[in-house]
């Protein structure tokens, strides 16, 4: 025999609540500044999985409502006019111009593992940019754009994943609008190229003009005052000098050494010491064009200067430091 008992109704038992999944937090913070140029007024420009190809130069822009695609991703992807369906309405561009787009196309746009199908308006007008996205994409993935810190987060199951941004390809993009508005629509490739001729002439005629000051090789260097600038080396002066014991060169490296000193010191680069705190050898090395390069062993100098912990700066930072300039040299 069975006895069931019913609980009363005023039991302070409670039903069990139903696990919710927890999504992860979206946030920046100051380590994610890390690898740009602060303080900055770039756009986000990313590169994203378009169709079946890697796009770069995608602007994230969650100011605008509809998703542009521009000639160079139009014609990279090979897509053609009955590819595309209708679109009625007009748009706007940057210049506060009417547009009237080509069409829309639906494509698969990839970040990471994560897809969704976009509806991009085609636009015939000129871009630094291949492609546009905005809300509905950002919307449709989740995401929360930082245009300070250059970066996109989106959620991709219980973990944050994120989209960095290219700092130098947003102020590449920046300068080329910047040349196409100020050559009156022509492109940059074209207006520099126009202008690269008479560039030339008036850059040859300038270097000709000065040709006393530059040296054609290390030997017509002329001697600089040590009043104006001196270099010197930051040995530890707690360390007791050195001379190297004198090493048996051949022949053939004791006259490519010989040779060297006697133009360095025509060249007053060097000079004759008859009373020495330190003394190192000569290491004589084959360049590739059959020729010596005399050069000298520094190893128990080099083992007495503090070391300098101080970093050298990125190439790409050098780089980025030179957009908006007509010229780099090195």
């Amino acid at each position: 025999m069975i006895v069931a008992r019913q609980l009363p109704e005023n039991s302070n038992h409670e039903p069990k609540k139903a696990k919710v999944a927890i999504q992860p937090a979206l946030s920046f913070s100051e380590r994610d500044k890390l690898g740009t140029i602060q303080p900055h007024d770039d756009a986000l420009v990313v590169t994203l999985r378009i169709g079946e190809y890697d796009m770069r130069r995608v602007m994230v822009d969650q100011g605008s409502v509809a998703e542009i695609m521009y000639p160079d991703l139009y014609k990279g992807l090979g897509l053609k006019p009955e590819d595309l369906t209708s679109y009625d309405s007009s748009l706007v561009g940057f210049d506060g111009k009417m547009v009237i787009p080509m069409g829309q196309v639906k494509l698969p746009v990839q970040t990471g593992s994560e897809v969704v199908e976009v509806n991009f308006i085609v636009v015939d007008v000129y871009s630094p940019y291949t492609a546009i996205v905005a809300r509905s994409w950002l919307h449709a993935m989740g995401t929360i754009p930082s245009t300070l810190h250059l970066k996109v987060k989106y959620p991709s199951g219980d973990q944050v994943e994120e989209l960095i941004g290219s700092q130098s390809t947003a102020r590449q993009c920046m300068v080329a609008a910047i040349r196409h508005q100020a050559g009156g629509g022509s492109s940059a490739s074209d207006e520099h190229g126009a202008q690269l001729p008479q560039e030339k002439e008036e850059l040859m005629k300038f270097l000709k003009g000065n040709l006393n000051v530059f040296a054609w090789n290390a030997y017509e260097a002329p001697e600089v005052n040590p009043s104006f600038i001196c270099h010197h080396l930051n040995v530890n002066p707690t360390v007791v000098p050195k001379k190297q014991p004198p090493r048996r060169s051949s022949k053939e490296h004791s006259k490519a050494v010989k040779e060297e000193v006697i133009r360095l010191k025509q060249a007053g680069t060097i000079k004759e010491l008859f009373y020495l705190d330190w003394l190192d050898n000569t290491v004589v090395v084959k360049k590739k064009n059959g020729k010596w390069r005399a050069c000298v062993d520094f190893t128990n100098l080099n083992k007495t200067c503090p070391k300098d912990p101080f970093p050298m700066p990125r190439i790409d930072q050098l780089v980025d430091a030179t957009v908006g300039h007509p010229r780099m040299s090195f």
